[in-house]
């Protein structure tokens, strides 16, 4: 089969397309056929060797995939052949076919096309769990929302609002801000530096019971320090470049919680809930009760601009690579 592979991990020059072996499934395993492997920020730190978990090589990035089984392993009950499926995975995704265990997939509605569902398995699962299992969202608060236009963004916009909340999201152009405003969002702001507490308080006087915030970087004190008493921050990730420190008197001053989320710690020691947690995301988006998530496909030839454009400021939506589509 073809696929896209590293050599090393330090920059996206290491990577190249060649041939290998077809993986063939073994006992408990399902082999996919990759309709569709979704990138993210993850991605591009992955190939550049800046992500915590190293890989082994060769590597083969793109870990969000969807697509069909095409065959089973000895044992296997739970799906089979012919089966729409999604998994996530450290890589394998941007090849012809990936092994992965009967225990790592979930079914695709066959209403909901393979982009779409590539483009979901992170982004709307770590929303959900940021705002409800580690964020305890209660209808009538505040919430703001990072990176709103983003793939996490975009749909804790519509999470947060269908659950009563009043949301405000903060984006960094014209074109976003409307895309903000058109997902659900009740208001927007627009500076990307301290200047956006003096905005946030105009919207939110008695302060913010939320901040999800997968940007980190410039507004992260800023938006730390909007948080009404007993707010909670949701650290999602720094997609802004840097990693912030933060003085810890700011936390004991408004009695504010800092809660990591991490959706890899979600999906391992609770598989079954996360996996439930996708399928109903899923479903929502077929049942149009969600939007769909704003996709840039690429054609497999086209891995290396894929990698560029996860990392394009004016990019809206999920980049995906279709490895079996021509």
């Amino acid at each position: 089969m073809k696929c896209f592979a590293g050599s090393g991990l330090s920059s996206l020059e290491e990577f190249s397309f060649v041939d290998v072996p077809t993986p063939v499934p073994g006992s408990g395993q399902v082999r996919i056929r990759n309709m569709a492997t979704a990138l993210g920020f993850v991605d591009g730190l992955i190939i550049r060797g800046k992500y915590q978990i190293k890989p082994q090589l060769p590597y083969i990035p793109g870990g969000e995939i969807a697509g069909v089984i095409d065959a089973v392993g000895a044992g296997v009950t739970s799906t089979a052949v012919g089966s729409r499926v999604a998994t996530w995975q450290l890589g394998g995704g941007l090849a012809e076919f990936s092994v992965v265990s009967e225990d790592d997939v979930v079914a695709i509605p066959e209403e909901l096309d393979f982009n779409a569902a590539a483009a979901m398995i992170v982004d709307y699962q770590t929303a959900h769990y940021a705002l409800f299992e580690r964020g305890g969202l209660k209808e009538g608060e505040t919430v703001l929302v990072s990176g709103a236009a983003g793939g996490v963004g975009s749909v804790a916009i519509q999470l947060a609002r269908r659950a009563g909340a009043r949301v405000i999201a903060a984006v960094s152009s014209e074109a976003k801000r409307e895309r903000a405003l058109t997902l659900g969002a009740h208001a927007t702001v627009t500076s990307m530096g301290p200047d956006i507490r003096s905005e946030i308080k105009a919207l939110a006087p008695l302060g913010l019971d939320m901040v999800l915030d997968p940007v980190g970087g410039s507004i992260f004190e800023p938006l730390f320090r909007s948080l009404a008493k007993e707010g909670r921050h949701m650290v999602v990730g720094f997609a802004g470049g840097s990693i912030p420190a933060l003085s810890t008197n700011l936390a004991l001053l408004k009695s504010a919680s800092l809660i990591g989320v991490d959706i890899r710690h979600f999906t391992s020691a609770y598989p079954e809930a996360a996996r439930s947690v996708l399928r109903q995301l899923f479903v929502d988006v077929r049942d149009h009760t969600l939007a769909p998530p704003a996709i840039s496909t690429f054609e497999f030839s086209n891995c290396y601009e894929a990698f560029h454009a996860i990392g394009a400021r004016d990019r809206i939506g999920k980049v995906v690579v279709c490895p079996n589509v021509s």
